[in-house]
């Protein structure tokens, strides 16, 4: 594992309890997922398995969600303390609506948003997507910057349909032709592959970095009444969970086994996939260079550029920075 991570000092039994008082209740912490549950998802999953979380005396529960608005959303209501969203999706919900949710943490730091089409469909670029049916999960955030995305590269948006659904229906809705093409995390492709391949079909990617979209994408984020009133406690949840990233990605087997021990239904093969292919995502130049969980000045304006753009806001509508709570951050 590249150097970054040895700076953490990471061994299981650091997260073992010191002190602890058995007879103390753990504090409760809800914990919304950007997605519905995947090895992509897996490092909460794997934490609770693992009891990471139950030896800084968190009792966490985590819930599965639509997509980063519906976490968002859900965060911002309440319904859950802390979790998972991309930085663009918190952006614009800053921008619109003020939303009491901050980022503490960069998950991803570079984008992992792609279009995901089949051979044989006749698309090979963005452009060749004018005149085709494109079906994208209802509150994910690719679709925040999907049409700046499209107005940089030439391409027509309104030669595009744009179908939104459930993010369980996409990977059907390609394998039967029902679209031509979907909207997802370059994360999905797993389960994807599985589909495709009961209706002799290959899976094709065209990820939007190679058509210049930069910027933050999975973001740790916690509610205002979460940071305003139990701190400490939120505190451990992102020490666990960033510490955890470093574990996870030496164990993919591992927390495939942890997804599956929490979520029956799901099959090991897949799940272990679709962590893999979130490996790349977390440990790459980015955080050799900015360091995990970092959340750099110059990757958050560009992320706030793309979303502003947009969405047609005002590039002074808000200051990026006041999306960021950066005393949760590695020191």
């Amino acid at each position: 594992m590249m150097k970054i991570w040895a700076t953490w000092g990471i061994a299981a039994s650091i997260l073992t309890v010191i002190g602890s008082n058995p007879a103390m209740a753990a504090d409760k912490v809800n914990f919304m997922n950007g997605w519905l549950p995947g090895g992509d998802y897996g490092v909460p999953y794997y934490a609770v398995q693992k009891g990471f979380f139950a030896a800084e005396g968190l009792d966490v529960t985590v819930m599965p969600s639509r997509g980063s608005s519906d976490v968002l959303t859900k965060i911002g209501t309440g319904v859950a303390d802390v979790g998972l969203a991309g930085l663009a999706a918190l952006l614009q919900a800053k921008a619109e609506s003020d939303l009491p949710v901050e980022a503490l943490a960069a998950i991803y730091p570079e984008q992992p948003d792609s279009i995901f089409t089949t051979e044989g469909s006749g698309i090979k670029t963005l452009k060749d997507l004018e005149g085709k049916k494109v079906a994208t999960a209802t509150f994910t955030s690719s679709n925040v910057v999907w049409p700046l995305l499209l107005e940089k590269n030439g391409i027509d948006q309104s030669k595009i349909t744009l179908q939104k659904v459930d993010p369980s229906a996409l990977p059907a809705m390609l394998a039967t032709g029902q679209v031509a093409a979907t909207i997802n995390w370059t994360t999905a492709a797993p389960g994807f592959d599985v589909a495709l391949k009961d209706a002799n079909k290959k899976l094709v990617m065209i990820r939007w970095t190679d058509y210049g979209f930069e910027g933050y994408g999975l973001s740790l984020v916690a509610s205002d009444k979460m940071i305003k009133e139990r701190p400490d406690v939120l505190h451990k949840v992102v020490k666990v969970y960033l510490k955890t990233l470093v574990l996870a990605n030496k164990d993919p087997e591992g927390v495939a086994a942890a997804l599956k021990a929490m979520v029956p239904e799901i099959d090991m093969k897949v799940a272990e996939a679709q962590f893999r292919s979130t490996i790349p995502l977390v440990d790459n130049a980015t955080t050799r260079a900015e360091g995990i969980g970092t959340i750099t000045g110059k990757r958050l304006a560009a992320t706030w550029e793309w979303t502003a753009k947009s969405q047609n806001i005002s590039m002074d509508k808000i200051k990026p920075e006041s999306a960021i709570d950066r005393s949760f951050m590695p020191k």
